[in-house]
């Protein structure tokens, strides 16, 4: 007997509570990039020109960087499948790491702009080059958090033997890795996206 095909809905309300936040909110987030992009190209970006504007070269260092963390995220999930506790805590710490420079190295960035005059008090386009990076920096510190809470929890499992089996065997555990994962290369996204606008634009 063949079994119907869930529709879209139907998926949508088999979700768990967490899954459906955390789509929203992507959903959410994209529409604000989205959105403030728009309003960086309709803001007469070409006007930078005149002030002499080069890609900062923090911000390209820190794109080889996030795309290098976004590998480094995709060994979680592996390793928890291989029930390897210590390569899947290296994994999640490397990727906080990585962030953390990344956060760095677009604040570094942010001053090589002033630097070359491109401030809030000037024109539109160069204030929205803080606002996109600045926006894409607090969403990326939210996951980060995330990362840190979720280390404290595997040093706490893996020191008791039972506490780590029933972490390495529970399907919640599995779908937070993924939910992290997803996250995290969806922020991974949204920040090449706008890299390649910045140095299409300019």
């Amino acid at each position: 007997m063949k079994t119907e095909k869930e529709t879209w809905f139907q998926k949508v309300e088999n979700m768990h509570p967490y899954q459906t936040l955390m789509y929203l909110g992507m959903f959410g987030s994209g529409l604000i990039f989205l959105f403030l992009t728009l309003a960086f190209l309709a803001s007469g970006y070409g006007n930078l020109d005149g002030l002499g504007f080069k890609m900062p070269r923090s911000f390209i260092l820190s794109t080889i960087v996030i795309i290098f963390s976004g590998y480094t995220c995709s060994k979680m999930i592996l390793h928890y499948k291989d029930e390897e506790t210590t390569k899947l805590k290296n994994s999640l710490f490397t990727t906080f790491l990585l962030g953390l420079i990344y956060t760095i190295l677009q604040i570094v960035g942010w001053r090589e702009l002033t630097g070359m005059g491109i401030d809030f008090r000037g024109i539109p386009s160069g204030s929205f080059l803080y606002i996109l990076s600045g926006i894409h920096i607090f969403h990326l510190v939210g996951a980060m958090i995330f990362a840190l809470i979720m280390m404290v929890q595997y040093n706490k499992k893996e020191k008791d033997a039972i506490q780590n089996l029933i972490m390495l065997t529970n399907p919640f555990e599995k779908m937070r890795i993924e939910l992290f994962t997803k996250y995290w290369f969806f922020m991974d996204f949204i920040w090449l996206t706008l890299f390649l606008i910045f140095v299409i634009a300019f």
